[in-house]
């Protein structure tokens, strides 16, 4: 399977079930959130997403950490530590986990992939601005998918 296509759900019991039809649309994370709501905080989404250039958005992942790990390329990721941009560089093997709870955004310099291992539960993501996400700019959609 490709991983950047199909994501992998790790539930209770060390399942690993691919998330079939996945897409970012807000009806299909409702329904991938569902299927497996009985894993709790435990539920962990690994995917691997390519891109270049800045992030769009600020996340936070209030119920576990969040493993980002450099496949290629070079990537910059930035957590907002209290109101002060903590900021991590990346490149090919290298890895940083974002604590439960801490906004980050991640910025790909030039093509770049990662693998991500996300809990997803009650993540929220918020649009990208000059301000820090935590003063709520803009709107906020609470999803319980990535």
């Amino acid at each position: 399977m490709d991983l950047r296509i199909t994501p992998v759900h790790l539930g209770l019991g060390s399942r690993a079930k691919p998330v079939e039809g996945f897409t970012w649309d807000p009806k299909v994370l409702q329904a991938y959130s569902a299927a497996v709501a009985a894993d709790g905080a435990e539920g962990r989404m690994v995917m691997i997403f390519d891109g270049d250039g800045l992030g769009d958005h600020w996340e936070s992942h209030p119920a576990g950490d969040e493993l980002v790990v450099c496949l290629s390329g070079s990537v910059t990721v930035t957590r907002d530590m209290d109101g002060v941009p903590d900021r991590v560089l990346l490149g090919p093997g290298e890895a940083t986990i974002n604590p439960a709870g801490v906004w980050h955004v991640v910025d790909m310099e030039g093509p770049t992939s990662i693998l991500a291992i996300t809990a997803t539960l009650g993540t929220d993501h918020r649009p990208r601005t000059d301000t820090r996400p935590t003063e709520r700019v803009g709107t906020s959609s609470q999803e319980e998918a990535p």
